[in-house]
């Protein structure tokens, strides 16, 4: 029915019914009131209609029924059935047609009725059934609104249950808003609400039998219109419900909905298909395709409402599809604004009911989509959904879960498969489980199966565009709803009493993948994630979590756990109280644990470009999500952090080829010597199988055998190779940074907190560097206390044996800032994120400059050791690449800083270090798996301070030589209380601190910036170089207590250290560089490239330094020194080389300045008399002999312009000893280092370089030379200017000679010069040049002395000098006949020069006491004090004068008891110079230097012009000598002079010998490459010594580094004798390969000389010079006492020269100006002995001359091509007493009297001092001379006095012997002079018995050719032929013969035999009247000419 109301009728009550056609009127003129009836008990009841249900019916219009048919069929009985139908309702303008209406009713009264109702109220037994069928209404214009097919209604009422059902089949709704509007405002929801409620709260009344109802529809379709909104529809197609209430109260439950739907968008309200399966047709905002839900509950008996009840429900929902989409929200939010259920609901305020429910839920859901139209869809794809709900707990359950973006939409409908087959999901999760337990508050999340995750920037766009329209719907709809309302409301109430609930999630497999770039993606996998969070504490655990980068596991923690702590525990409170400036008392923390965490980098992986993506990824998240919220007022304070990590690993991979290929090496190695095992073991089995069958065994058989086992050696190695990997994995680490109980605490404080607290705290601990004016922007800014504790910290290269980096139990706390400075406009960097289509590409903006650090850090470390050697270089050059790529360059296109500087922007702050044990490492070799080798530095209680450009070391200090040998753990340099300080001033162009001034810009604002020169951001702060200054103070905590700097130096620790130095500076490699590498980046600078100037400061109050030549400690040197300081300073120049190749620049090193100042020095020589072998290293019998000591020592070395010398070294009372003893000891030092130079020297591959001669080249070269010489002019000989005396032509010669000759009565020798020979010296005019342009050397000694003591007599000779100088000057290089060179002179002058000498034969003295000259003694003249009794004793300045001495420099010589020594020479004067001359010039001054002039060669040579050339020449000059000597002290100078200074090694002779005989093996032998191959065989050999000899010492080393060393003492001893027999082959073979070298090299020069013979002459010039000048010298003979005096002996002008010239030969010239002898005993007869007859003239004039021209040696004989002695007349005045007396002073204890010895034993006669003993034979005095011609010129040389001086050969003799003996013993004279010589002879026997006077007698002129002698020879030739002529002289004087017989006797002697022998026996016999002189009688019965008469 419907009603209808005529809006102009009056109201009007009346009733009309019409059967048939029947038409109802009501017209009501006013509102039906409702009626009170009141009940028996007299209560008011309200009426059965409300006002608003009257008012809606009052204006019904009018009501049409088509046909009615009631049927009524026995009433009364229980059987009859009413029954109604009508068709055709008209209702208002709706026209609602019905097919037909049937409304029956049956009731049953023989059935018991229903009795069960609480009110005793019953019911009959009956049944009531309404039946409709085609209803369809229609609106006025015909449209359709709801189309009903059939809907069938039947209750049925028994005495023991009700039942109801309702079906409805096939409805049609259309739902028009413009034609319902009308009607939706005349319903009052507000008040039907409010009466619903009030039905609620009505009791129904309780019904005790079940009731069962039971609803049914299927095909509902309902389409709505609102007009403003598009259509939508919505529908199922079948739902079925069922209610059933048992006893009890108990009710049940159950719906199914099966196939619902709900369309949006234009066309959804005309009627569809049914929706296909497995598809979503875009459009469907909901599908259900079916949904199940069944529920019960139990009531306990009693009507209490209060009582609990029971509950019970399950539901199931298949095929749920949901879409979410802008359509949707507005069509919802227009339903529900037209519903107005906001109000309602708003209006509505429910009671609380205290009825516990007991439910459980089973709910399922298929499928899910929810997807976003427009540009794209997000679909969210659920597989199964299970939720289970108790009183005590709640669970869901969800299986296949995924999210996938459709971001475009091609078809109307999208495919709906399992989340499993989804394809692309962005989210994926296999299960999930969520519980809530209730009593515990705690709800639970748990995945047992995979939860991915795969996010990209674009994917994340269509996420948060579809979030934003979702939100945006949400609020839509939320306004309608008034949720904020609600929401507010909901925020101002209190939490609830009991807080948060406890979560628990636990994640199986979690896997998170985003994609930052095209190639370039990040994966987060945790296996086993769990969070829970329970009161105020949140943890988080996993078993293992990844970080994987492109594909690579690069952070892996295993274990890990995260607290997060709103209440800090009391480790952290710990942790805050140390830090004193901490403010608050506490904040909450975060605490991090993690068991094991690795870090690992693959090789050549670039982490920086993923990571940057990332962070740009990150910035561009940051910007889109960021929100416009207002600052809270007070900022919260970060979390404390606490780290704990137990084992802690970084690490970079290594290349596989470089592993494989070490790996392959090691194995081939060790296959070589198992296949070496195997063929030893093949050889001897062979031996064997000879030994048994001989010669039948087959020589193929064994060929055979040896072939197979090469064969087996290579399927060995393949085998091995295959297998190389299977039991042991594969290095693949190329650094291994470990820590392990690292424990790092990070706290946040507000005192730390804030913008401007950072910029105070900044400020503060960077106090060095300027703070900018107009304030520092910050990006970033933190400030934290940190605290970092680590157990152990460990880095490691490959798999080396030693760390890189080993530091132990390492504590570090203090305060660190970081900040990163706001690049402003110029300091951004774009980057590019590509968002994909639609979005393309967005910019984000990078800031450029970096984050700093600063800090202020105290840390103490128990053990810090760093080990480094060049040998690592490698290996960390790939470390350098690989660190490389862990971070992106900065985008500023400035050059890139190096590593100094970048420390120096980055870093800043102070860092203190308290260390207990430093080392350092310096590995010595080049094998970086080697651990024996290398020099330890080590601290101990060490006190590191970092300051900015400072670093401070305290501490003590030892240096260690860690050696594979007894040399290990050698301490050689001690530094106790050691403060060491490194300062750095770094070169800038600007501040050098000032990096805030550092703005950095992109490369697209370069052009704001830079002004036209290339752009630098770091021009003013980029260091240009580096000084470095390093101070070692040793003084500061240096006590009486203390130990004392000590050096122990060994010579194989020497030797090891010229391995270490060369081995540091070796030039390193480029490693993996280049094209092939993709490595083009240029090379990075060194360091040690980067130094301008560096200075070094020492300090030391005391220092010992020892030097051993072995470890035995036989020969060593001590030096001890106070206090002393030295300063230095040197400057690097970097050279570039030349060529057009890129090389490395030239480091050159210059020293500056230096400064040395040493006080109280000693030198001590020691010795020992153990062992060489020794095992001990401290012997207690080592004997110490002084060497030198001073009192001061002070060196300066300056380079400035100002300076006057560059080296100045001054010495200050030096006292130096030289004694026999030091002379062993410091030969035997000399000896080991020159033996240990030529093994080395040998030994190298430059041995034998540049010794093979091409004789085709030369005889190629011969001929062209020659050629060029017969067609072209002569060449030029530049004449070689000497100053002494110019070489002279033939032709000049000859005159020169005849001169002589005719002016022998002048007998006068003249000198060509003109003014005194001391002028004319070459070395003082080559020193007093004026082209100098650098004086290098000045060394001055003050009162210096040195000590000499003979070997063969007791005493010593004291030299002293008061003052001396030495100056080195470099000359400006100047061009000598056409070469280029550099000059250097030596000027040495010595002033107050003195000799001092013992006077007793045997002094008391020993030898170890030292005699020092006092000070007063050894400097210059002074004023005398006459009142000093000391002075008065002593004999004042002169010769022969005592003075006193003194054994200690600090005590005079009063306070000791000290003998006197003599004057021997009194105060002199020398001076020395040497020149030399070098093609070593410097190119900066060889660029200054004008080129030669060039001369045309038809130009006449001006020889006064003409330029001397560059002779290296060494000049000696004494003015005045004053000599006084006694028989003792000249025996003693004598053994001075033989024995100490001019002493030979023995073992010279051996060696000449060896070398000798080499030398003529090599003359013997036919082909020198023979000798070739044998010298490499035999260096070859002296390898292997070395080798072994290495190979016994590690040997020996490494037993006794094992710990059972008494086991092993044994096998030490063995391998000690072998390791000393090694080492004297090693010293055999060294010393015969030294000579087979050095002979075979001068062979071959020999022959290469030989073959240019024929070469034209070329130019002969001087290449070195010696002289020797003597102004003036006296010396007098004393007697023992050295006062009275024997002789007098005075010279005058004496000078020696020696001229080395460039074709080997020699020139040596003797002059003397002149000489005479004075007789000073008593009552002498002559006072003269010996002197010219001439008076001492001019300078020209000479008394002697000795000239001497040599030339090669050949064939091993020496040649003297020219020889003569020059002598003027002398007088002779001789008496016996004298003789005896001179002799007894030169030969003591030589008996006078004794008869001569004969000529033969003359031969070997020499001069002997003191006791005369046994000759030992020279080379030159060998006997056993060859045939020559001087045994023709009638030297007579019997063979048996030859051989009792012959040694007994010690091998057989063979060719080569007497080769080397022939040619050791003779002298090729070509040509010898000796002119004629008169002399004057007077001479006084003992007693007058011989007395001759004026006896005028002639030496003749004697000259020899061509003569092969030795020197004895030439001595017994020039005596023969003397002696000859003196006796028929002397015999004419005697019998007074004509003195025409003395004139024919002049002239030249010939050298004939007198021809009749009757002749020679009457000149005999006249001698032996005469003179007692026979030429033939040889008896030992003659007497001497000075023998005595008896």
């Amino acid at each position: 029915m419907s009603f209808y109301r005529e809006p102009y009728l009056c109201f009007r009550r009346y009733l009309a019914l019409c059967v048939g056609e029947t038409r109802v009127r009501i017209d009501l003129q006013e509102p039906l009131r409702p009626q009170v009836l009141k009940n028996h008990g007299g209560n008011k009841h309200k009426p059965p209609l409300s006002s608003s249900t009257l008012h809606f019916l009052s204006q019904l219009l009018s009501l049409h029924i088509g046909s009615i048919n009631v049927m009524v069929l026995n009433l009364l009985l229980p059987e009859s059935l009413w029954h109604m139908t009508s068709t055709g309702i008209t209702l208002l303008h709706l026209n609602w047609t019905l097919k037909s209406l049937k409304v029956g009713y049956d009731c049953d009264h023989d059935q018991l009725p229903l009795k069960a109702f609480s009110s005793e109220l019953s019911f009959p037994h009956s049944s009531l059934e309404l039946l409709l069928e085609d209803g369809l209404l229609l609106s006025q214009s015909r449209q359709r609104i709801i189309c009903l097919n059939t809907l069938k209604t039947l209750l049925q009422v028994t005495s023991a249950d009700i039942c109801g059902s309702v079906a409805i089949n096939t409805c049609i709704v259309h739902y028009r808003q413009q034609e319902f509007s009308h009607w939706l405002d005349l319903l009052s929801w507000e008040q039907r609400t409010h009466r619903k409620a009030a039905h609620r709260k009505r009791p129904f009344p309780l019904v005790d039998v079940p009731v069962k109802i039971s609803t049914s529809v299927s095909n509902v379709n309902v389409s709505v219109q609102l007009g403003d909104t598009p259509p939508f529809a919505l529908g199922f197609i079948s739902t079925s419900a069922e209610s059933v209430q048992g006893l009890n109260m108990s009710q049940r439950v159950s719906l199914s909905l099966d196939h619902f739907w709900w369309r949006v968008g234009q066309g959804s309200h005309i009627q569809q298909a049914p929706h296909p399966p497995g598809k979503h047709v875009w459009g469907e905002a909901l599908i259900l395709d079916s949904f199940t839900l069944q529920g019960s509950s139990t009531k306990p008996q009693g009507v209490d409402s209060k009582s609990a009840a029971s509950v019970c429900a399950e539901s199931r929902l298949q095929g749920l599809q949901v879409e979410v989409s802008e359509t949707c929200t507005l069509c919802l939010s227009r339903l529900l604004s037209l519903l107005k259920l906001g109000q309602s609901q708003n209006s509505i305020t429910p009671e609380p009911e205290s009825i516990t429910h007991e439910s459980s839920i089973d709910l399922m859901l298929v499928l899910m989509n929810c997807p976003v139209l427009y540009t794209g869809a997000v679909a969210l794809r659920v597989d199964t959904v299970e939720a289970a709900s108790s009183s005590e707990s709640s669970r869901v359950s969800v299986q296949g879960v995924s999210l996938v973006v459709l971001k475009t939409l091609t078809e109307s409908m999208e495919p709906c498969c399992p989340a499993d087959q989804t394809c692309s999901p962005i989210l994926s999760l296999s299960s999930l489980a969520v519980s809530y337990q209730n009593t515990s508050r705690t709800l639970e999340v748990q995945s047992k199966d995979s939860l991915a995750l795969h996010w990209t920037p674009s994917d994340h766009m269509f996420l948060y565009q579809h979030v934003c329209e979702s939100r945006s719907c949400w609020s839509s709809v939320s306004v309608v709803l008034n949720v904020k309302q609600k929401e507010t409301h909901s925020d101002s109430t209190a939490l609830s009493p009991l807080g948060a609930p406890n979560v628990c999630v636990e994640l199986a497999n979690t896997k998170l993948t985003a994609h930052v770039g095209d190639q370039n993606y990040i994966i987060i996998h945790a296996d086993g994630l769990s969070v829970s969070k329970q009161n105020e504490t949140t943890n988080v655990k996993a078993p293992r979590l990844v970080f994987n980068f492109d594909g690579n596991d690069i952070f892996t923690f295993s274990d890990p756990e995260l607290q997060m702590l709103d209440v800090p525990p009391s480790e952290l409170q710990e942790h805050r109280a140390r830090f004193p400036f901490l403010t608050t008392p506490n904040n909450r923390a975060w605490i991090f644990y993690f068991p094991s965490l690795t870090v690992e980098f693959p090789y050549q992986y670039n982490f920086s470009s993923t990571f940057d993506k990332a962070i740009s990824v990150q910035k561009w998240l940051k910007s889109l999500h960021r929100g416009v919220a207002e600052p809270p007022k007070t900022e919260r304070l970060p979390p404390d952090l606490l780290f704990r990590v137990v084992q802690f690993s970084f690490v970079f991979l290594d290349d596989v080829f470089e592993i494989k290929l070490r790996d392959n090496y090691e194995l081939m190695k060790d296959e070589s010597k198992e296949s070496a095992k195997r063929l030893q073991l093949l050889d001897r089995k062979v031996a064997e199988l000879r030994k048994q069958h001989g010669e039948l065994l087959p020589a193929r058989k064994i060929e055979e055998l040896y072939s197979s086992l090469e064969r087996k050696h290579i399927e060995i190695y393949i085998q091995r190779s295959r297998r190389l990997y299977a039991n042991t994995p594969m290095r693949k680490s190329l650094l291994t940074w470990t820590l392990n109980q690292l424990e790092l605490v990070v706290l946040a404080d507000q005192s730390l907190h804030g913008v401007e607290r950072v910029r105070q705290l900044l400020r503060e601990i960077d106090g060095v560097s300027p703070f900018p004016r107009e304030g520092l922007p910050l990006l970033v800014q933190w400030c934290r206390a940190v605290r970092f504790k680590v157990a152990a910290f460990l880095v490691r290269i490959r798999d080396y044996p030693r760390y890189l980096f080993e530091i132990r139990d390492w504590e570090l706390s203090g305060r660190l800032i970081g900040t990163e400075q706001d690049g402003q406009l110029r300091g951004r960097r774009k980057e590019v994120v590509q968002l994909g289509q639609p979005w393309g590409e967005v910019t984000v903006h990078r800031n450029v400059p970096p984050l700093k650090f600063y800090y202020d850090l105290t840390s103490n470390v128990f053990l810090y050791t760093i080990v480094w050697g060049p040998c690592w270089d490698p290996a960390w050059t790939l470390i350098g690449q690989a660190v490389d790529l862990l971070t992106k360059p900065t985008a500023d296109p400035s050059p890139l800083l190096t590593w100094w500087d970048k420390s120096r922007l980055l870093l800043h702050g102070r860092w203190h270090m308290n260390i207990d044990q430093a080392n350092l490492h310096q590995l010595a070799t080049e094998d970086p798996y080697n651990t024996t080798e290398n020099m330890h530095w080590e601290w101990n209680k060490l006190d590191f301070d970092w300051n900015p450009g400072q670093f401070v070391f305290k501490g003590d200090m030892d240096v260690n030589v860690r050696t594979a040998s007894k040399y290990d753990d050698i301490c050689f340099l001690h530094l106790p209380n050691l403060c060491m300080t490194l300062d750095l001033q770094w070169l800038c162009h600007g501040n050098p601190h000032d990096h805030h001034g550092v703005m950095l810009c992109c490369a697209d604002n370069i052009a704001d910036v830079t002004s036209g020169q290339p752009h630098d951001s770091y021009r003013a702060f980029r260091s240009e170089n580096l000084n470095l200054s390093i101070t070692m103070d040793l003084n500061q905590n240096a006590d009486a207590g203390s130990c004392q700097p000590q050096i122990l130096l060994y010579s194989s620790t020497l030797r090891w250290m010229q391995n270490f130095w060369a081995t540091w500076t070796s030039v390193s490699r480029p490693i993996c560089r280049g094209k092939l590498f993709h490595s083009l980046r240029p090379s990075r600078k060194k360091l040690g490239q980067h130094y301008k100037q560096m200075s070094y400061t020492a300090a030391f109050p005391k220092l010992q330094v020892h030097y051993w030549a072995s470890f035995a400690q036989q020969r060593g040197i001590q030096l001890e020194c106070s206090k002393g300081q030295i300063f230095t300073r040197g400057s690097q120049r970097l050279i570039p080389q030349a060529g057009t190749v890129m090389r490395r620049l030239i480091s050159e090193w210059n020293v500056t300045q230096m400064v040395s100042e040493l006080s109280l020095v000693t030198v001590h020589l020691m010795s020992s008399t153990s062992d060489e072998t020794a095992d001990h290293q401290i012997n207690a019998q080592v004997k110490k002999t002084h060497l030198l000591s001073l009192s001061s020592l002070s060196y300066q070395r300056q380079n400035e312009t100002n300076s006057s010398y560059t080296h100045k070294l001054c010495l200050v009372d030096l006292r130096a000893s030289w004694t026999t003893t030091n002379r062993n000891i410091a030969f035997g030092l000399y000896d080991g280092y020159k033996k240990a130079a030529v093994l080395k020297r040998n030994l190298s591959t430059e041995a034998l370089k540049g010794l093979r001669i091409d004789t085709q080249l030369q005889a190629k070269k011969l001929k062209r030379t020659m050629s060029t010489y017969s067609s072209s002019a002569p060449p030029s000989t530049p004449v070689i200017h000497t100053v002494i005396r110019p070489e002279k032509s033939h032709n000049e010669g000859t005159s020169m000679l005849q001169k002589l000759i005719e002016e022998t009565d002048k007998f006068v020798v003249f000198s060509e010069e003109d003014s005194g020979v001391s002028d004319q010296l070459c070395g003082i005019a080559a020193c007093q040049t004026d082209d100098v342009y650098n004086r290098n050397w000045f060394i001055e000694l003050v009162n210096c002395q040195m000590m000499l003591r003979g070997t063969e007599t007791v005493g010593c000779v004291l030299v002293s000098a008061a003052k001396a100088q030495l100056l080195q000057c470099e000359h400006l290089p100047a061009w000598y006949n056409d070469t280029l060179k550099q000059k250097t002179t030596w000027t040495c002058s010595l002033d107050c020069m003195q000799y001092f000498a013992t006077m007793e034969p045997n002094p008391s003295e020993k030898e170890d006491v030292q005699l020092w000259l006092e000070v007063k003694n050894i400097e210059e003249h002074r004023q005398r004090n006459l009142d000093s009794v000391q002075e008065l004793m002593e004999s004042g300045q002169a010769v022969g004068g005592m003075v006193s001495t003194t054994t200690d420099w600090n005590q005079p010589s009063l306070v000791q008891e000290t003998q006197q020594v003599q004057r021997i020479i009194s105060r002199c004067s020398c001076r020395m110079y040497y020149i030399g001359y070098s093609h070593d010039i410097d190119p900066e001054l060889a660029t200054q230097i004008k080129p030669p002039e060039v001369r045309d060669r038809h130009e006449k040579e001006d020889l006064l012009k003409k330029q001397a050339g560059a002779v290296d020449t060494f000049t000696l000059i004494h003015n005045e000598l004053e000599i006084s000597t006694n028989p003792v002290q000249y025996a003693m100078i004598l053994d001075i002079v033989n024995n100490l200074l001019l002493h030979v090694e023995p073992r010279r002779k051996e060696h000449s010998e060896k070398k000798q005989r080499v030398r003529f093996q090599l003359e013997i032998s036919s082909n020198p490459e023979e000798q070739r191959s044998s010298i490499l065989h035999l260096q070859e050999a002296v390898r292997q010594h070395v080798a072994q000899i290495r190979r016994l010492e590690k040997q020996i080393y490494s037993n006794i580094r094992v710990s059972l060393i008494n086991e092993l003492s044994d096998i030490n001893l063995h391998l000690q004798n072998q390791l000393n027999q090694e080492k004297t082959d090693l010293q055999m073979k060294s010393e015969e390969l030294n000579i087979l070298i050095r002979c075979f090299k001068d062979f071959q020069l020999q022959r290469a000389n030989k073959m240019e013979l024929r070469k034209p002459p070329e130019d002969v010039s001087v290449v070195r010079r010696t002289e020797i000048y003597f102004a003036q010298a006296r010396w007098c003979l004393t007697e023992e006492d050295g006062q009275l005096g024997i002789a007098e002996l005075e010279l005058q002008r004496f000078m020696y020269s020696k001229l080395n010239k460039s074709d080997d030969t020699a020139e040596h010239l003797l002059e003397l100006g002149w000489f005479t002898m004075n007789n000073l005993l008593p009552n002498a007869a002559y006072k003269v002995v010996l002197r010219p007859q001439s008076p001492c003239q001019s300078g020209r004039q000479l008394a002697l001359r000795i000239f001497s021209k040599v030339r090669p040696p050949v064939g091993g004989i020496s040649v003297k091509e020219h020889f003569e002695v020059n002598v003027v007349p002398l007088t002779i005045q001789l008496m016996y007493q004298f003789f005896k007396r001179m002799m007894g002073f030169f030969f003591p204890g030589r008996n006078v009297e004794e008869e001569e010895v004969g000529d033969e034993e003359d031969k070997f006669r020499l001069v002997t001092t003191g006791v005369v003993k046994p000759r030992q034979l020279s080379e030159d005095s060998i006997a056993g001379l060859g045939p020559s011609k001087g045994v023709t010129q009638g030297i007579n040389r019997t063979a048996g006095v030859r051989r009792s001086f012959r040694k007994p050969p010690e091998h057989p003799v063979d060719d080569i012997d007497k080769m080397k003996e022939r040619a050791a013993m003779n002298n090729s004279f070509i040509y010898v002079k000796i002119p004629q010589v008169p002399l004057c002879v007077s001479y006084k026997g003992e007693k007058s018995s011989v007395d001759w006077k004026d006896l005028n007698l002639v030496l003749p002129c004697l000259e020899y050719h061509n003569n092969t002698w030795t020197w004895l020879d030439f001595a017994m030739a020039v005596k023969r032929d003397s002696r000859k002529a003196l006796v028929a002289q002397m015999i004419k004087e005697k019998l007074r013969l004509k003195p025409a017989a003395v004139a024919e006797s002049r002239g030249k002697v010939t050298e004939g035999k007198v021809d009749s022998s009757v002749q020679q026996q009457e000149e005999d016999e006249k001698a032996r009247l005469l003179i007692g002189l026979s030429s033939n009688d040889k008896s030992s019965s003659k007497k001497s000419i000075f023998s005595r008469r008896k």
